[in-house]
C-alpha cells in the first residue's frame, strides 16, 4: 500500500475515533426552522431598537465574558440532545420564564453556525407558541467582527 492510502486510512480512522465524522455534521441548518425568522446583524440592531429581547443562549460564563450590548442571559444548558435538526428537546433545559410575552420579538444567538444552542432555543420557543422568534445564526463572533456594541 502506498503512503497516500495509509494517510487516508489514518485520517478516516481518527475521524471515527474522535467522533468528528463529517466536518459539516456539526453545522446548524442554514435555513430557519418552522415558525422562526433567520436574521443578520442589521436586522438584530433594528429589532433591538424596536424593543426586542436579545437572548444569549450560551453558558453563563460565556455571557459574562462578553455579549451583545443589552442582551439577557437565558442559557440553553445543559444541552444533552443531538446536534441535529431532529433533536429531542426533552433532554435539554431552557428556562422560558424570562420570556413571558409570547407576542414580543425575541432574537436568539450563540457562537455562530456550529453552536446549536440558539437554534434549539428558537425551535423550543416556536413550538411553545412564541409568535416572533428570530434566529441570529452567525451569532456573537459575527457581531464582534462587525465591531457592534458589546458589554
Amino acid at each position: 500500500m502506498n503512503v497516500l492510502k495509509y494517510l487516508l486510512l489514518a485520517i478516516a480512522g481518527f475521524g471515527l475515533m474522535s467522533g468528528a465524522g463529517s466536518a459539516f455534521a456539526q453545522e446548524t441548518p442554514t435555513a430557519a426552522p418552522a415558525g422562526v425568522k433567520l436574521v443578520e446583524a442589521k436586522a438584530v440592531q433594528d429589532l433591538q431598537a424596536k424593543g426586542a429581547s436579545i437572548v444569549d443562549t450560551r453558558k453563563a460564563g460565556e455571557f459574562a465574558d462578553g455579549t451583545i450590548k443589552g442582551a439577557i442571559s437565558v442559557p440553553y444548558d445543559p444541552e444533552k440532545s443531538a446536534k441535529d435538526a431532529g433533536f429531542d428537546a426533552s433532554q435539554d433545559k431552557f428556562d422560558m420564564s424570562k420570556l413571558a410575552d409570547k407576542n414580543k420579538d425575541v432574537v436568539l444567538f450563540c457562537n455562530s453556525g456550529t453552536c446549536w444552542k440558539s437554534y434549539k432555543a428558537a425551535v423550543v420557543l416556536a413550538k411553545n407558541g412564541y409568535k416572533n422568534v428570530h434566529w441570529y445564526r452567525n451569532g456573537f463572533p459575527d457581531w464582534k467582527a462587525r465591531k457592534l456594541p458589546t458589554e
